[in-house]
């Protein structure tokens, strides 16, 4: 521990103190962006290597500023100090803290600060005080309905902190210890079954389409769907009058507006975009009703639909690759998407197929809804551990 902490009276009851009282606090590395390197022995850490959720640190993304930068000791990680976020793009990041439980040689940008306890104060006691819904609440108190980006410490300061004695601190974090780690090896074991349960329908049908892909016979797409992209109407944001019909472009509803030029159901697939290759979500989707598509969806009708749901679980369960073009601007135009080829079987076994892919669906969301409550009700009762911690009532 620094030489530089404070230190105050040992309290011989449970009390609250404010947190300036408690921690010295130091601002972060200001470096220009031509100290910036691709590797050196300056690591500096910003609020991106602060994971939100478990309050870790995360080294995955770390910036190197030139090995010829003397950087004072101040301004590395100290063993049992905390690592917090002070300024961020995303008012949600403020305030994110990670404890540092042993000497790293790594510096901390100018976005963050370190929080070094004096010798009253356990660093970690004060680290999972500031992952409880008090801390949150405090610094929701501190943005005052206002969209803040900059966290002060004198501001900080003012939080008052639960202070027992030091080692009623020690055995608090001792019992969080224990009861965090079995309840995080409960919502490991939960999120694997979330990822599971959203894998369970991909993995059935890419399945039962390889299954029948073998008898069916193959069709382009320009031979079973009818292309209205002739049809489309692309509004600039100014032009459009808000309403309350959906206003589809490459990736779903994009704005709401008061007039529409299709009132049917018809499958939309992505015309450009990055998602086309990346696939992070689907790029066929069915729509019903009135609606208006600008020119980055494609138009597709369809005799049935049926046929309409066969085709939209197929081409999200394929790579379109061969057929985009453009990689900076990767584009599927209106040719490319028609020379697509379907397995397409005969309409009641498209029927069938789609009607079992739906029951799979809903499997596959049932148990994904189970689950989630299950990582919800985790979550809760870390939640409801820490106000007990804190308010003196953790046996």
């Amino acid at each position: 521990m620094s030489s530089a902490a404070k230190t105050v009276r040992e309290p011989n009851a449970h009390r609250r103190v404010k947190l300036a009282e408690l921690v010295e606090f130091r601002r972060g590395l200001t470096y220009k962006k031509r100290d910036e390197v691709d590797q050196s022995s300056n690591a500096v850490l910003r609020a991106n290597n602060i994971d939100l959720l478990s309050g870790r640190l995360d080294l995955g993304d770390i910036r190197y500023i030139d090995a010829a930068i003397d950087v004072p000791a101040g301004k590395k990680l100290e063993a049992g100090s905390i690592l917090i976020c002070t300024a961020s793009g995303s008012r949600s990041h403020l305030g994110k803290a990670a404890y540092i439980d042993s000497p790293m040689d790594y510096a901390f940008g100018g976005f963050m600060g370190l929080l070094v306890p004096c010798n009253a104060l356990y660093g970690k006691y004060l680290h999972y005080f500031m992952r409880s819904v008090e801390y949150w609440q405090f610094l929701e108190g501190l943005a005052g309905g206002t969209n803040i980006n900059n966290l002060k410490f004198r501001d900080l300061g003012e939080l008052t902190v639960p202070i027992p004695e030091i080692d009623e601190q020690k055995r608090i974090v001792a019992v969080l210890d224990q009861a965090f780690a079995a309840l995080d090896r409960v919502s490991d074991h939960t999120q694997t079954n979330i990822d599971n349960s959203v894998s369970l329908f991909e993995s059935w049908l890419k399945l039962a389409l390889n299954l029948g892909e073998h008898s069916w016979p193959i069709r382009r797409l320009s031979q079973i769907a009818e292309n209205l992209d002739r049809k489309r109407v692309p509004i600039t944001k100014k032009d459009r009058k808000k309403g309350t019909i959906p206003y589809y472009g490459a990736s779903g509803v994009v704005d709401y507006v008061a007039d529409h030029i299709f009132d049917e159901d018809l499958l939309l697939i992505s015309e450009d975009g990055a998602n086309l290759l990346a696939r992070t979500y689907p790029i066929a989707f069915s729509i019903s009703g009135k609606s208006w598509v600008n020119n980055h969806a494609h138009v597709l009708r369809f005799d049935d639909f049926d046929s309409q749901e066969f085709v939209q679980l197929y081409l999200n369960s394929i790579s379109i690759a061969p057929f985009v073009s453009g990689m900076a601007q990767p584009k599927l135009n209106q040719k490319a998407l028609g020379q697509i080829e379907i397995p397409y079987p005969p309409l009641e076994e498209r029927k069938r197929f789609v009607a079992a892919a739906a029951a799979v669906w809903q499997r596959a969301q049932s148990a994904k809804c189970a689950y989630e409550q299950r990582l919800a009700n985790t979550n809760s009762l870390k939640e409801s551990l820490l106000q007990r911690a804190f308010a003196g009532k953790l046996a």
